[in-house]
Parts: C-alpha cells; sequence; structure tokens
C-alpha cells in the first residue's frame, strides 16, 4: 500500500488515550516515528508501559501524557498549549475518551443542566476540533495537510434501546465530519472518523452489564489493533483497503478525503450518507443478546415513578 504521508516526524494530541481504541493507535504512531500527547484522566498500566517506553531518550517518538478532563474546556485549551511547548507543531488531532477504573458511576445530577455523556462524547470532540482547526491554520505556512480523526461508530447508522444517547452522539460525529469535508480542499485539513463495530476494549470487558449482550460464538470480537491499523491509513494513505493491513491493494480501494467515514468490522467499508445499506450483520458488528439489555430497560421503565425527578 502507497503511504504518501508518513507519519514520521510529525506529532499528534489523541484524547482518550489511555486505554482502548486510542491507546493502540497511539502506540501505532509511536513506532511509526510519530511524537504523541496522551490526553485522559488517567493512564492505565499498559498506557503507562508505551509512555515509559517512548521517552525520546533513545532517538525514538516521543510520548507525552497530559492529565485531561475533556469536558473542561481550560483543560482542553492548556493540552494545545502543552504540545506546542513540547513539539512546536502538532499535525493530527484524534478524540474519543474512556472512564478510567475506580472512577464513579456516571449519574448525571437532575438540577446540572447537562448530560455528561454529550460532554464526553460530542461538546468535547466538537471543542477540541475547533482548537486543533485553529492551531492547524496559525501554521499554515506548512504544506503539510493536517488532519482531525474522529470516533464514529455503527452506532451511529443503528438504532439501539439500550443506548440511545450514546447513539444520539455518535450520528452527531459523523454528521459533523461530513460537515467539515469542505476544509480538505480550503485548509488542507482533513476530517475524517471512523465507525468501529464491536471492539474488545476495557468498555466493555470490564462492564459485566454490556458483556452480557455478547454471544461467544456467535459474535466475533474486533481487536482495538485492528482499528488502530484504519486509523493509521487514513492519516498516511490517500486511499483504504476493505482489507485491514492489505499491502497489495488485493481488496477493494475506499478514497480518501475530508468528510470520509470508514466503517470498521473485520473488513472495511465507506458510510455514505444517503442510502447506505447500515453495518448489517457483517463480522464484527453483531450483538446477538442486546435483549437482555433492553428487557432490563423496560422493566425499568414499567417501575411506578420512573424518571419523577426529586429536589
Amino acid at each position: 500500500m502507497s503511504v504518501t504521508q508518513p507519519v514520521k516526524g510529525k506529532t499528534a494530541i489523541i484524547t482518550g488515550a489511555g486505554s482502548g481504541i486510542n491507546l493502540a493507535f497511539a502506540e501505532l504512531l509511536l513506532k511509526n516515528g510519530c511524537n504523541v500527547v496522551i490526553a485522559d484522566l488517567g493512564l492505565r498500566p499498559e498506557a503507562q508501559a508505551v509512555v515509559d517506553k517512548f521517552n525520546g531518550r533513545s532517538g525514538t517518538a516521543r510520548a507525552v501524557f497530559q492529565k485531561t478532563d475533556v469536558t473542561d474546556w481550560v483543560q482542553l485549551e492548556e493540552l494545545f498549549k502543552v504540545a506546542e511547548r513540547e513539539f512546536t507543531e502538532i499535525d493530527i488531532h484524534w478524540s474519543n475518551f474512556w472512564r478510567p477504573p475506580g472512577s464513579s458511576e456516571s449519574r448525571d445530577d437532575p438540577r446540572g443542566g447537562r448530560y455528561r455523556l454529550l460532554d464526553i462524547n460530542l461538546t468535547h470532540p466538537i471543542r477540541v476540533t475547533q482548537l486543533a482547526i485553529s492551531h492547524f491554520l496559525q501554521h499554515r505556512s506548512s504544506n503539510k495537510r493536517k488532519h482531525i480523526v474522529h470516533i464514529s461508530s455503527i452506532a451511529g447508522q443503528n438504532p439501539s434501546t439500550a443506548a440511545p444517547i450514546y447513539v444520539a452522539t455518535k450520528h452527531a460525529i459523523s454528521g459533523l465530519v461530513r460537515s467539515l469535508a469542505k476544509l480538505d480542499n480550503k485548509f488542507g485539513i482533513r476530517v475524517t472518523a471512523v465507525a468501529p463495530g464491536l471492539i474488545k476494549t476495557p468498555l466493555w470487558m470490564e462492564h459485566p452489564e454490556k458483556l452480557k449482550m455478547f454471544k461467544e460464538g456467535q459474535d466475533i470480537w474486533v481487536t482495538a489493533e485492528e482499528v488502530g491499523e484504519v486509523m493509521l491509513a487514513l492519516v498516511q494513505q490517500e486511499e483504504v483497503s476493505e482489507i485491514i493491513g492489505d499491502k497489495e491493494r488485493k481488496g477493494v480501494m475506499f478514497p480518501v478525503e475530508g468528510g470520509t467515514v470508514l466503517e470498521v468490522s473485520k473488513t472495511v467499508r465507506a458510510v455514505h450518507p444517503f442510502n447506505d445499506p447500515g453495518p448489517s450483520n457483517r463480522a464484527g458488528n453483531t450483538i446477538a443478546n442486546a435483549e437482555a439489555v433492553e428487557d432490563e430497560i423496560y422493566d425499568l421503565l414499567s417501575t411506578p415513578n420512573w424518571g419523577k425527578v426529586k429536589l
């Protein structure tokens, strides 16, 4: 596969890289010579090992951890200041978030006037996109294309009774990415996204209330590393194959441009804004036992006075 824009010598900011998909992508960037600023509330042991390994002392790319609450706009602005101080210029931004072990279960304050899930999954990506565009425009003297890559989901195409707010945020992310498509030709800022299927990360494996929807022998996990490979292709190549890791162009090739959304299950496909067939039952996209959670939701909604706020 032809690499037209190698990441070696560049710098990326990745929010939510303390675990899972974004950690896999961060490690892949570092192995390919790209410096990475990892922003999260904390680092899992495997993430700390990556930061320790890529310390820049042996001439390798360097990883820097910046503790960041992505719902705090001041901390997001500080994140970009740290990246500029450490590496001068930023070339890639990638946003996502995870909740580290030991953090409290999300319970929105009925007096708070906001949903934390929306702050994390939608407001935060919008805000860092604004900050990244501002930084990129200030460094337009460079002819290098800049990249903003978001994580949507197959939930950005499918409905889900089990996770309606999450689904709403992922529909919104896909819309945001497509709405910024023209920045590619106008300013050289390419905004794209991946839409992963069922990914084997701590967000699933450490949450039994979600894990019971997965049925062994019928559903198939996609790995964070597989998604990371497609992420890397989005920022290095002008085309991405339907076959993950395809270096010989054996699969169907999808062109990459501003607004591209690539679904990542056990294979890759382009997601179109109109008349798209949807994820269907492709390997890595199915959840066979969603009814297990849906039935619990119906039972909850059937309890007396459900949803009545006690202030």
